[in-house]
């Protein structure tokens, strides 16, 4: 009898599925296409069924293929290298945005999620944050641009940090530090194939209120 999949076997299936359980699944498959176990057309599939799956049966089978299934998934380093402390990470929402051969557009005056998972096949996704309220310190965005385009652009007073690869594409973050330590940050992972992700300040954009905003953040964690 195999006991490393004993586990595997007795887990009940109809368990409904967490943001932390398909991002892990989509960090699996994400080195998949790095390491040419799938291909980009494999990966496109794959990625789409990870965010419409509902239940841990269905996220699964996405993955039993690969020799990475059953280590138990990966912390997402954006999270890990950044969460703020104080911050506790069963609190994480999450946002998808997906554009296959289409356009999608988050901007103006929403609530930015502690992250948000951007998806782009032959398509256009842009995320603009000038306007954004961050009710969290720590913002990670998990972007994958396959033969498409994501842009991300965040006011010039807060941190932006990034870590990501491109196959024949590219990846670019504009890095910045804040003045204020304690203003938010936000932090691009991304992997592209002849795509192209980007995240840059925008120039005259400020976060409004940001003392403000850190100490209402200071209250609310003193409780």
């Amino acid at each position: 009898m195999d006991l490393e999949k004993q586990p595997q076997q007795t887990r009940p299936v109809g368990i409904r599925a967490s943001d932390a359980d398909r991002d892990r699944i989509a960090d699996i498959l994400r080195d998949a296409l790095a390491e040419g176990r799938l291909d980009a057309e494999e990966h496109s599939e794959r990625i789409e069924s990870v965010y419409r799956a509902k239940t841990l049966a269905e996220l699964e089978p996405l993955v039993q293929d690969l020799p990475t299934a059953h280590n138990g998934g990966r912390p997402d380093p954006g999270t890990a290298a950044y969460a703020s402390a104080g911050e506790p990470e069963t609190a994480v929402t999450a946002e998808n945005l997906v554009a296959v051969f289409s356009s999608s557009t988050r901007r103006g005056r929403w609530r930015i999620g502690r992250r948000t998972n951007a998806f782009s096949l032959f398509g256009n996704i842009e995320i603009d944050l000038t306007e954004a309220l961050f009710e969290q310190r720590t913002t990670v965005i998990n972007a994958t641009a396959i033969f498409g385009n994501v842009e991300v652009t965040v006011p010039e007073n807060v941190t932006l940090r990034g870590s990501g690869t491109g196959i024949f594409g590219n990846f670019e973050v504009d890095t910045l530090e804040a003045e204020n330590p304690e203003a938010p940050v936000v932090v691009v992972n991304g992997y592209s194939v002849f795509g192209n992700i980007e995240a840059k300040p925008k120039r005259g954009k400020l976060v409004a209120d940001l003392r403000g905003l850190v100490d209402k953040r200071l209250r609310k964690h003193l409780g």
